[in-house]
């Protein structure tokens, strides 16, 4: 092998958005890792401002083809909290409902087409098809089940458009719920299957210390609310996010890293930390696929997040099925919301993770700040740290298997970099 060397991947179709990765190996030790992301800024916190409070939901949405429920979620809860408003019962559990939509196609997308071709030696999901049809044929299925939950409550399947600061423009009716059962039904089972089929995959070692960050709430696996706790302690109300956790701006990248404060460590969000920090709030029928499949009660291999999305995929439609199940038509779509002078922080569980919004509002609803923040920005800072430790036990391998492991690496954390081109350059530089 000579002694530099540079490789570059100009397409990497199995991650959503634009980013390179450089690593650096000197004199048989690694030197550097850094995964560059080269996302035009989206400025949606800067052309927020001065909107109707009432609009976030609907612009904020447009940030993600993808988890758009999240935006829309997390956005409307900061404004009501601003408002002093409280949204429960029914309404409520029409959001856990279109957010499980959400959960059901994402994951779906992410470890049946995007990840699971890396286990199975496929360069794409296309190329799996050819010898795995049905699998294919039952994720696109199970995608299309989850979309088609978020039409019937959000209105249209990418940036639904029913949803309020307070509520819904117009709730479903029962029976157009009632209607989605034996879909969601057959979608459950196809997702205790699928856990079983991902749990034979084989999984490179890599465990590390991570702090573990998700919502926990008294009674439910988190998805909509609840309070922000760590696997190292951390347990605060949402309003607390920005004093305990800090963005910043690093030269290699445009998106913003976070890291947990004090100290600038880097922290864990997505489906392994809300599985470890949440498993007892699992529903029964979760605990056994979990159980299954092998997995305790805590899950530390990042290559094993499939099989947690999956676990995730059987609660959310167990979840949908109990929501229909009890779910009696509101009287009204949405609470009246008056705009006041004030600050509203949200959080909710986007697949990939927490994502937080804070607003400032004035006495008549003009934003007057915005602050929003990716689970993929959390994440950056684990990402590149997995990369160290994967890569620095490997540096002996030929270069395009350790590049192809590198890109494995990225996809465990289903990254949304941009929800348009897909691009990755990487470049090893040996010395």
């Amino acid at each position: 092998m000579s002694a530099t060397k540079t490789i570059k991947v100009d397409y990497l179709a199995r991650v959503e958005g634009e980013g390179a990765m450089l690593i650096k190996i000197k004199g048989g030790a690694l030197q550097d890792v850094k995964l560059k992301i080269f996302e035009p800024p989206r400025l949606f916190e800067g052309f927020l401002r001065g909107r109707d409070f009432r609009e976030a939901p609907d612009i904020t949405a447009r940030i993600c083809g993808i988890c758009p429920i999240a935006y829309q979620m997390s956005s409307v809860q900061a404004m009501e909290a601003a408002c002093g408003v409280t949204v429960d019962g029914q309404l409520r559990e029409l959001r856990r409902l279109i957010y499980c939509g959400e959960w059901i196609e994402s994951h779906a997308l992410h470890a049946f087409l995007l990840h699971a071709p890396d286990f199975l030696g496929y360069p794409s999901a296309i190329d799996m098809a050819k010898d795995h049809g049905a699998v294919v044929e039952k994720a696109l299925r199970l995608k299309k089940i989850g979309n088609t939950l978020m039409t019937v409550v959000g209105g249209r399947e990418i940036h639904p458009i029913n949803v309020r600061v307070g509520g819904f423009y117009r709730v479903p009716r029962r029976a157009d719920l009632v209607a989605l059962r034996s879909e969601i039904g057959w979608a459950l089972e196809t997702a205790v299957e699928a856990t079983k089929l991902v749990a034979t995959f084989d999984f490179p070692d890599l465990e590390r210390d991570y702090e573990f960050v998700s919502l926990r709430h008294p009674r439910e696996y988190p998805l909509l609310d609840g309070r922000i706790v760590s696997s190292k302690g951390l347990d605060i109300p949402v309003a607390q996010y920005e004093r305990n956790f800090e963005e910043e701006h690093v030269e290699w990248a445009h998106a913003l890293h976070s890291h947990r404060l004090p100290g600038n460590t880097a922290y864990f969000v997505g489906p392994l930390a809300r599985y470890s920090l949440n498993f007892d709030r699992l529903s029964p029928v979760a605990h056994a696929a979990a159980k299954d499949a092998g997995l305790g009660p805590t899950c530390r291999n990042p290559f094993q997040s499939i099989i947690v999305r999956m676990v995730e995929t059987v609660w959310a439609c167990d979840e949908a099925l109990r929501i229909i199940d009890a779910y009696e038509e509101p009287e009204s779509p949405a609470l009246d919301v008056e705009p006041r002078a004030g600050v509203g922080s949200g959080c909710s569980e986007a697949p990939r993770g927490i994502l937080y919004h804070r607003y400032r509002i004035d006495a008549a609803g003009k934003i007057l700040d915005a602050k929003i923040v990716p689970p993929t920005s959390q994440n950056q800072k684990t990402i590149e740290e997995d990369l160290r430790e994967f890569v620095g036990s490997r540096i002996d391998q030929e270069t395009d298997k350790l590049r192809a492991q590198c890109e494995m690496a990225i996809r465990n954390y289903d990254p949304c970099i941009s929800c348009a081109t897909h691009f990755l350059d990487l470049r090893v530089e040996r010395e």
